[in-house]
């Protein structure tokens, strides 16, 4: 039979965090199979490893023990993620500006090259799928810029300069 650990984590109050409606699922499901899947299927390799006698020197209840306390605190930690986590409403957001959530088509200055990006929220960013961070230099430079404008962004290489051609949302 499977003994269970609790783990205490200190908690501290994070600031709010926003999300698309997508993203917010997305870290439930997760927490959802981390409780429901990973965490069970764990109870039941310490199980295991009791039965084999001797805990003392048994290798694989002391991994599955420290696969557990890891588990509780990814639980925990993405608990308090999911409790300050807010579904962003963009039927405020002024879409003639860059914001959270803006589709923004811009152009590098310096060769001509055209991008698109999505700005999201920092866990929701995905570079293959066009999304940046809003937290990332070119969220920061490119937030609330209008179309016209240009936005000078940090780079590694310097500071590079983008119009902003068109918003959508």
């Amino acid at each position: 039979m499977g003994s269970l650990v609790f783990v205490i984590i200190p908690i501290t109050m994070s600031e709010l965090t926003y999300y698309t409606a997508e993203g917010l699922k997305k870290l439930k499901d997760e927490l959802y199979e981390m409780e429901n899947v990973q965490r069970p299927a764990i109870s039941a390799q310490i199980g295991e490893a009791i039965d084999k006698g001797d805990l003392s020197e048994n290798a694989e209840y002391d991994a599955a023990k420290e696969a557990q306390g890891i588990l509780e605190t990814k639980i925990a930690k993405l608990k308090n993620v999911i409790a300050n986590g807010r579904v962003i409403d963009d039927s405020e957001i002024d879409p003639t500006k860059v914001y959270i959530l803006s589709t923004a088509k811009i152009k590098n200055m310096a060769n001509g090259q055209e991008m698109t990006f999505t700005i999201v929220a920092e866990n929701e960013a995905d570079l293959k799928a066009k999304k940046i961070s809003i937290d990332s230099p070119f969220g920061k430079g490119l937030l609330g810029k209008s179309v016209g404008e240009i936005a000078d962004i940090i780079t590694p290489n310097g500071t590079m300069k983008f119009e902003v051609l068109e918003i959508t949302r």
